[in-house]
């Protein structure tokens, strides 16, 4: 165990609305070349304990507070920290963009045991050597402490302790800020709650079949080609709005191309659940370095008939990003507060979107990572949207990598949709 270097505060810590719906445990791996790591392990240890100071949380114990929900019990006990040695390259991993949770997973810590999700540690740490000099940080963060903005701000804060930098951007604790109001005040339909309904005699057509999990890499060029085929119809029809953005433009194609693979009937109605990041959209907006979630589910639906038309999915990712307004977030706050409810997925897709996330920003002192991304595959209802990195020039990097899984009859026709855009 690290503790915080210093004593810090003890006691109850809130989690917000928007932190109780998602205590799950999400695993990512950060790897670095270096021609000697030995001293890897002490730089962390010790870095870990220093910016554990700033987000003490961390350092604490889930628990279940007098009111029935989630929150932290700051005892200071510390961040599990392990070390581990391989006996092989660290080339010998393979394509971390592609997942293998019989490799990757060895590269993350996981309790022995655990029952449930309050005797799993917050956060914990596993530096793995290998015989090349490069190393691997995986890490196991309970998602209830933060988003992948937090998360990350968490990470490269750490870089910069590591580095023996001050922090660029302080965490801001207070949680308070998105308590819900008294009484709640439902002002929306809040669909993401809400099954979808429609012809579910097939809902459950793929229910025990294997998943093949591919990659996909999208180029600037194809989502270029993308972006082009969302406003012909609207250029056409003399409409003039904003140009879409490249997760509006991916997210419609991709819920698209997915229900089609999947040959839901044209009746049946297919749900997007997909979040949206808070901290600009409340009014007056959180302060910066907010240490929580402030992500917002946010969902479309449609018939599956419909959605042969990407342009028609385009549309309606777009009308659900613009309906996250403070109002919105607001009444979503409350929604939980009345309901306790928690997201339907039932024939639906959600999009876990880390395209924007700074992970080349995690530098411990050894540079940027040379590769990084989920040690865990996503479940059958989530796509993953990753940075490619790199240039923006056609082939020389720059993109979206698009992770999911599928059956293999869905994923052989998937591909085939996906390739039409990506090698035209």
């Amino acid at each position: 165990m690290v503790p915080p270097a210093t004593k810090t505060p003890d006691g109850p810590y809130y989690l917000s609305n928007l932190d109780q719906n998602i205590a799950v445990i999400v695993q990512t791996v950060y790897c670095f070349r270096a021609a000697d790591s030995s001293s890897v392990s002490d730089v962390l240890r010790e870095s870990l304990a220093n910016v554990l100071v700033h987000y003490y949380p961390l350092a604490g114990r889930l628990t279940i507070s007098g009111e029935g929900k989630l929150a932290v019990d700051c005892t200071g006990d510390g961040a599990v920290f392990v070390e581990a040695e391989a006996d092989c390259a660290m080339a010998d991993i393979g394509d971390v963009t592609e997942p293998d949770p019989s490799v990757l997973g060895k590269l993350v810590y996981s309790v022995p045991g655990a029952k449930n999700i309050l005797e799993m540690p917050l956060l914990a740490a596993q530096v793995t050597k290998f015989t090349c000099g490069g190393f691997v940080l995986g890490l196991a963060i309970n998602h209830c402490m933060f988003d992948g903005v937090g998360a990350m701000q968490f990470v490269n804060s750490w870089g910069k302790t590591a580095r023996g930098l001050p922090l660029s951007l302080p965490p801001a604790l207070d949680r308070a800020v998105l308590r819900a109001r008294d009484p709640p005040r439902l002002e929306f339909p809040h669909h993401e709650f809400a099954p979808v309904t429609g012809d579910e005699d097939d809902d459950n057509q793929d229910d025990g079949k294997a998943l093949l999990y591919r990659s996909f890499r999208f180029t600037p060029a194809s989502i270029s080609r993308l972006k082009a085929m969302a406003a012909q119809p609207m250029e056409e029809e003399g409409v003039r709005r904003r140009a879409c953005t490249t997760f509006e433009a991916l997210a419609g194609f991709v819920w698209s191309a997915r229900t089609r693979a999947l040959g839901m009937g044209p009746s049946r109605r297919s749900k997007l659940l997909f979040a949206v990041d808070g901290r600009p959209r409340f009014a007056p907006p959180l302060p910066a370095g907010y240490f929580g979630n402030a992500i917002v589910l946010t969902s479309a639906s449609c018939a599956a008939g419909e959605l042969a038309a990407p342009q028609v999915a385009v549309r309606l990712v777009r009308g659900a990003v613009e309906a996250v307004t403070d109002k919105y977030m607001r009444s979503a706050v409350d929604y939980f507060e009345a309901t306790r409810a928690r997201p339907s997925l039932a024939s639906t897709l959600v999009i876990t979107a880390w395209s924007r996330l700074p992970f080349r920003a995690a530098d411990f002192g050894w540079g940027p990572p040379a590769a990084y991304g989920p040690a865990a595959l996503p479940e059958k209802e989530v796509a993953l949207f990753l940075s490619c990195g790199g240039g923006e020039e056609e082939g020389g990097g720059g993109g979206v990598r698009v992770l999911l899984g599928l059956p293999p009859a869905a994923m052989a026709e998937f591909q085939r949709l996906v390739e039409e855009v990506t090698e035209a």
